[in-house]
């Protein structure tokens, strides 16, 4: 069951999420019914979510005999240990994180512009400090790497987003927990408290 309180549908949230990250993973279904998941590097780009590969292999035989695949991202921002809030009790335990479900169709990119435009996006992402030659499609360095990999475009058809920060706890609750997360200081602990008042700006004041 999908807990209401935890459910992001604000397209702007889904696409800075979408934006900011360059890791997920490719669900595919095989001609025998079996699933299959693949992670990957990708863009989200002009609203939809490209990857590169070979042209050739298990994931592009899967996309060609059933385009329709699912798509996940996801990052994890802290673990909530139980005694932040409960001294004996393990069930407090938990994490907060940030995750992101896509449907879609999936289907080979065959325009070389919009090939280039994808790579180019994705270097970006991936290597913003530049270092390279940037992708264009009327770079005759590049036309004919561009016209042997593989750019895969997935459609979006429908997308989820889960944003759990403790909305479903007490005031009292998530106070523990915001200072237990103060006090530990690892590399997301105080962004991890900012998104706790960010996604329950009702329990601010209890929490401090």
């Amino acid at each position: 069951m999908r807990r209401k309180e935890f459910l992001t549908e604000k397209a702007e949230e889904l696409e800075t999420f979408l934006a900011d990250m360059s890791f997920g993973f490719l669900g595919t279904a095989g001609t025998d019914g079996a699933p299959g998941v693949t992670p990957l590097n990708f863009v989200y780009w002009n609203g939809a979510i490209y990857f590169h590969g070979s042209r050739i292999g298990e994931k592009m035989d899967r996309i060609a005999a059933d385009p329709r695949v699912a798509f996940a991202v996801a990052k994890e921002y802290a673990v909530i240990p139980s005694y932040f809030s409960d001294p004996f009790l393990a069930c407090p335990a938990t994490a907060y994180f940030k995750s992101v479900l896509i449907r879609g169709t999936a289907r080979p990119v065959e325009d070389i512009g919009e090939k280039a435009g994808a790579l180019e996006a994705l270097m970006r992402k991936l290597q913003p400090e530049g270092g390279y030659r940037p992708i264009a499609a009327d770079d005759p360095e590049y036309r004919k790497r561009l016209a042997g990999v593989a750019v895969v475009k997935i459609e979006i058809e429908s997308i989820t987003g889960k944003f759990k920060f403790g909305q479903n706890a007490s005031g009292k609750m998530r106070g523990a927990i915001a200072d237990g997360l103060r006090r530990r200081g690892r590399e997301l602990d105080d962004e991890t408290v900012r998104l706790m008042d960010r996604y329950c700006p009702h329990h601010r004041q209890a929490d401090h």
